[in-house]
């Protein structure tokens, strides 16, 4: 059984999941509506994964009978700079969201709750995974920079991004 503190921790990763989700969407929409559809798209994709572990994460709250709490999620801005910044903002989420993780994989732990810390272990491992993917983005802006033809070259080259 989860215990109420790992359950509560849970139900905030869901909330904040779909907070993301909703970010990186409003990014996505930011970036397309100048252009730069590569980004717009590397960040809608983001955006659809971002949807797909809250879902996983509500299933497994209810595969272990515990009780899902949705909350209402704050709009998220609707006004960004330029891409660089866009993905620095980025990291930085991805950061608090290693955190968020980390904190419910410890409650787990604490908890003796072997189940949900063998769960949470793929999300650590996907953080991971996206705060390099995220890294890797905002070292070549840096990189290029926003002048010049090569920011539209690496636009482009985001919009190969699959699943």
């Amino acid at each position: 059984m989860i215990s109420a503190a790992t359950l509560a921790a849970l139900n905030a990763q869901i909330n904040a999941e779909q907070y993301t989700a909703q970010l990186y969407l409003a990014m996505s929409a930011h970036l397309a509506e100048r252009s730069y559809l590569g980004f717009a798209h590397w960040l809608r994709v983001q955006s659809q994964e971002e949807a797909e572990h809250a879902l996983k994460l509500v299933d497994f709250v209810l595969d272990r009978r515990g009780k899902l709490e949705l909350r209402a999620i704050n709009p998220p801005p609707s006004e960004f700079d330029g891409p660089t910044s866009i993905f620095e903002q980025v990291m930085a989420h991805e950061r608090e969201n290693t955190v968020s993780i980390s904190r419910c994989f410890e409650l787990a732990r604490a908890g003796g709750d072997h189940a949900t810390e063998i769960a949470l272990q793929w999300f650590v491992t996907e953080q991971v995974r996206e705060e390099q993917a995220v890294s890797s983005v905002v070292d070549r802006l840096r990189a290029v920079g926003e002048q010049g033809g090569a920011i539209w070259h690496l636009d482009h080259q985001m919009s190969k991004r699959g699943r």
